[in-house]
């Protein structure tokens, strides 16, 4: 069979399409649940300072219940809050690295924080080496395009940031595991 051809029983021809009309609008999926989970997913993508106001229309909720959520949230360290007229919120980076550490330090034990991070360090490894550079910024992408494709050079420049990102994830699980608020483990291995 050629890749292109389509096999006898993958459509009879008698079904019918499904009713587009049927179907939830994305904006409903999005504006849908709870105003708390609603936030939450607004903030996460905060990237620079925002008014009440526009995170409230984001979330769609009301500016006062955004404005109370944003002063918990920022209790809590979730966000910055930036004061001023108005007054503007971002999401707080830090926080959210430490609750993805908490993550790993609930998820793994010790053993297996090791032994993921030595396999990343591997291909990490193998990363410097085929460029010949330390970090994904060190290489240009015009001039590696020269030997490859420019998907293939962006497809591997960015696999390489995100395991530089997870190594620095695992490797602050590994140092930080005694120290870690979350439940304990029975798992008592040391790297």
């Amino acid at each position: 069979m050629d890749i292109t051809d389509i096999p006898d029983d993958a459509y009879a021809g008698d079904e019918s399409p499904p009713d587009l009309d049927d179907l939830e609008s994305p904006a409903s999926l999005l504006k849908g649940g709870p105003i708390r989970e609603r936030l939450l997913d607004v903030i996460t993508g905060l990237r620079t300072p925002t008014k009440v106001s526009t995170i409230a229309e984001y979330a769609d909720c009301d500016t006062e219940t955004a404005r109370d959520y944003l002063n918990w949230f920022d209790e809590m360290g979730m966000v910055h809050r930036h004061d001023g007229h108005p007054v503007r919120y971002e999401r707080n980076d830090a926080y959210f690295w430490w609750r993805r550490v908490d993550r790993l330090r609930e998820e793994y034990t010790q053993r297996e924080l090791v032994d993921e991070l030595a396999s990343i360090t591997d291909e990490l490894d193998a990363y410097r080496e085929r460029f010949a550079a330390a970090t994904p910024d060190e290489v240009s992408l015009v001039e590696v395009s020269k030997d490859m494709s420019t998907e293939a050079a962006w497809e591997a420049l960015s696999e390489w940031q995100t395991l530089e990102r997870r190594a620095a994830l695992l490797d602050a699980a590994r140092r930080d595991s005694r120290r870690s608020v979350s439940k304990p483990r029975s798992d008592s291995a040391d790297a």
